[in-house]
């Protein structure tokens, strides 16, 4: 499994008001995207989301995203060192993903760009 970057997952109240705040310290314009009532924007290396009490209780407990190249190899490696994938994988508007809680208790999303 190959990770290609990471991105700091930042939960915030007014996306739109921390868009612009985000694409002033990167210097880069925002991917929006939502999945389900969730908002979201990549900006650089931050991706912030938005949205209803529940999910984003959810979201929360996931403490980063790491883009890899195939999301399907990174199933069988993270099986391999008994790590639990806890959700996925499933398409979503930026690729396929999974979520993954590691042995030690720490939860990743992992990200590849491929279509299903």
């Amino acid at each position: 499994m190959e990770i290609l970057g990471t991105s700091l997952r930042v939960c915030v109240d007014d996306l739109d008001a921390a868009v612009g705040v985000y694409e002033r310290l990167t210097g880069a314009e925002a991917m929006r995207f939502a999945q389900g009532p969730v908002s979201a924007a990549a900006v650089g290396p931050f991706l912030l989301m938005s949205g209803p009490p529940g999910p984003m209780e959810v979201l929360r407990k996931v403490a980063a995203t790491l883009a890899v190249s195939s999301v399907d190899e990174a199933a069988d490696t993270l099986k391999a060192v008994g790590a639990e994938i806890i959700a996925g994988p499933t398409q979503s508007p930026i690729g396929r993903n999974l979520v993954a809680r590691h042995p030690d208790g720490s939860v990743f999303e992992y990200v590849d760009r491929r279509e299903a």
